[in-house]
């Protein structure tokens, strides 16, 4: 189990009911970053990802 399993899982347990959109995340991400300024790359990496789960790997 990675370390972060235990926020991710945390996340889930609180927050595992509610409906999301994906604005709300981005707006939600872009909030972290602006307080966590360090965490910009991982964040881009994230969005990123989720951004192109859809793709064909052909396209990568």
């Amino acid at each position: 189990m990675y370390f972060t399993d235990r926020g991710i899982e945390e996340l889930a347990k609180r927050r595992g009911e509610e409906e999301v959109t994906f604005e709300w995340l981005a707006e939600q991400l872009r909030a972290f970053v602006d307080l966590n300024p360090d965490f910009e790359v991982p964040v881009e990496r994230l969005a990123t990802w989720l951004a192109r789960l859809d793709d064909d790997e052909d396209d990568a």
